[in-house]
């Protein structure tokens, strides 16, 4: 069986599907990030909200698989993880996406990499960009926090 970094190394992204918008240059919606109107449902229909999954449900696995399938996303709840880290995680996280675009793309994810800064592996299954930018992280993150911040690298 392949692992994800393998799969995404079979598969690489053309280098455009890799680069997010730089926001702090863009004056106007650019056509390519320019979605046509949603039309929203009802807040209360349960069918279009994210699955909601307690991890202390005895069924919490089956329930994850039906809404990896489903949704391929879901929102944990009771999951004991202290919210102190909670915190410290969303801090760290503040700080990597509040670097100069520069900065942050000096750990730019290759087009066959599954690590690093750019834009969401699906990318190209859609026909304009999402109005984001991400950074996956699959195992240590060290060699791409030693890229951001070559003297303060350990906090993250």
């Amino acid at each position: 069986m392949s692992t994800l970094s393998e799969a995404y190394q079979d598969l690489p992204l053309h280098p455009h599907h890799v680069i997010p918008l730089d926001f702090d240059s863009v004056r106007a919606l650019p056509d390519s990030h320019a979605w046509p109107p949603a039309s929203h449902a009802s807040e209360s229909d349960d069918r279009l909200s994210i699955p909601t999954v307690d991890l202390t449900d005895p069924d919490a696995g089956k329930l994850i698989g039906q809404a990896c399938e489903a949704w391929g996303a879901f929102q944990v709840t009771n999951h004991a993880i202290p919210l102190d880290l909670l915190r410290e995680v969303e801090s760290e996280a503040r700080r990597l996406f509040s670097l100069p675009t520069g900065q942050k793309l000096k750990a730019l994810r290759s087009p066959g990499g599954a690590t690093g800064y750019g834009l969401a592996r699906i990318s190209p299954f859609f026909n304009k960009y999402m109005w984001h930018e991400g950074f996956t992280i699959m195992g240590s993150s060290t060699d791409h926090a030693s890229d951001l911040w070559p003297n303060d690298y350990q906090r993250f």
